[in-house]
């Protein structure tokens, strides 16, 4: 890791561990009764992050840190902080493929990885969403990839390329090196269907979001989706 993204949760641990945010922490507690098990913040990540636990339990802890990180005041910022530090794990893993990806330079990797999260929790709807941690790492994920394909495409419009000189089924999406090599690899076990099992498996898109993309409907993408992981699946057992 970078020593930056090492930086940033140290400062996030240090600033959990200070008085002030203690007492942010016990008013916490005794706004959520989900948190009431726990007596400082570090007991709370300990629980969080070692051992199966209770995944029922574990998702009213992070909807109570949401819903207090939506509202105002040191309460909001406290909670906050305890949400990344809680999905940190997940967070690293997405930083970690960013790179692979070469959406970025490590910092800048970083500092999106932080901005999306912040912002994905304060724009979710509690009422909606069945999975928290889940629910974030995606969406964040997601607008990663997203970001980094309208980037490209942006540069793309600036070159001097003709766009009859495209073709047609690469016209209007730009594959990084690597992702090329997945998409022929995969292509090779199972066709055409290839580009919708990474959209949907790999890059976090929606079935709705990549039917869209190829100019399906809803139901021939799912159904095409269902048909493709069943090929892949029996031609990745059939690799000695």
């Amino acid at each position: 890791m970078s020593f930056a993204w090492h930086a940033i949760r140290d400062h996030l641990m240090h600033s959990s561990s200070t008085l002030g945010f203690q007492r942010a922490f016990d008013n916490l507690r005794r706004a959520h009764a989900a948190l009431a098990p726990f007596r400082d913040p570090a007991g709370l990540l300990d629980g969080l992050h070692r051992g199966p636990g209770d995944p029922d339990q574990k998702n009213l802890i992070l909807s109570a840190f949401v819903e207090a990180a939506q509202g105002d005041g040191p309460a909001s910022d406290s909670a906050l902080t305890l949400l990344l530090l809680a999905l940190w794990p997940g967070l690293d893993a997405i930083r970690r493929r960013s790179i692979w990806r070469r959406i970025g330079s490590a910092d800048e990797i970083a500092s999106d990885v932080l901005a999306l999260t912040t912002e994905a929790v304060r724009g979710l709807d509690l009422k909606r969403v069945n999975r928290i941690a889940a629910t974030v790492l995606r969406n964040v994920e997601r607008d990663m990839i997203r970001a980094r394909r309208r980037e490209a495409e942006r540069e793309s419009a600036t070159t001097s390329i003709v766009p009859e000189d495209v073709p047609a089924d690469r016209a209007g999406h730009h594959l990084a090196p690597e992702d090329a090599h997945l998409q022929s690899d995969v292509c090779k076990l199972i066709g055409a269907d290839a580009v919708l099992v990474i959209r949907v498996a790999i890059e976090g898109f929606s079935q709705a979001e990549v039917a869209l993309e190829l100019g399906l409907t809803e139901a021939a993408a799912r159904k095409r989706y269902q048909r493709a992981t069943c090929r892949l699946r029996d031609a990745l057992q059939e690799i000695p």
